[in-house]
């Protein structure tokens, strides 16, 4: 007997207080668990050009304060070099650093969650300095 596949799609969106990791890791469980699905794959996509999505370790907040120094020393805000600068010093910077890390993350759906390890969250990674409204587009495909 086959089984029948079933899907689900939504939106998430999430406020980023400027550049740096809004965890968001309870909103798409909690969006997971809703659905009818127990075992599939959980697509996230942010329709953005200027911030990212990562999955980083969750205990430690040193972890994302080096990640932002280890990116704030590889791309300089206001480098003259730079000609799209439309939006500020940050702007172009944020496009590359953008460029450098993940628009979309594909997780596995195991008991109607995120597989996801212990030490693991979801984050926006906001890549402006000023506060942003994103979206994050999840699409939901098991049985």
């Amino acid at each position: 007997m086959l089984a029948c596949m079933k899907q689900a799609q939504t939106t998430l969106t999430i406020n980023a207080q400027g550049r740096g990791f809004t965890n968001f890791t309870r909103e798409l469980q909690s969006w997971i668990a809703a659905q009818d699905i127990q075992t599939g794959v959980v697509t996230l996509f942010v329709q953005h050009t200027s911030c990212s999505l990562m999955i980083q370790e969750n205990a430690d907040p040193d972890v994302l304060t080096d990640m932002e120094m280890f990116m704030n020393k590889l791309i300089q805000d206001g480098d003259p070099d730079f000609l799209h600068r439309d939006e500020g010093d940050d702007d172009m910077p944020a496009h590359i650093r953008m460029a450098l890390t993940a628009v979309s993350l594909t997780i596995p759906v195991t008991q109607a969650r995120a597989a996801l390890g212990i030490w693991q969250a979801v984050y926006l990674y906001e890549h402006r300095y000023a506060p942003m409204q994103r979206r994050v587009l999840l699409h939901l495909i098991g049985e």
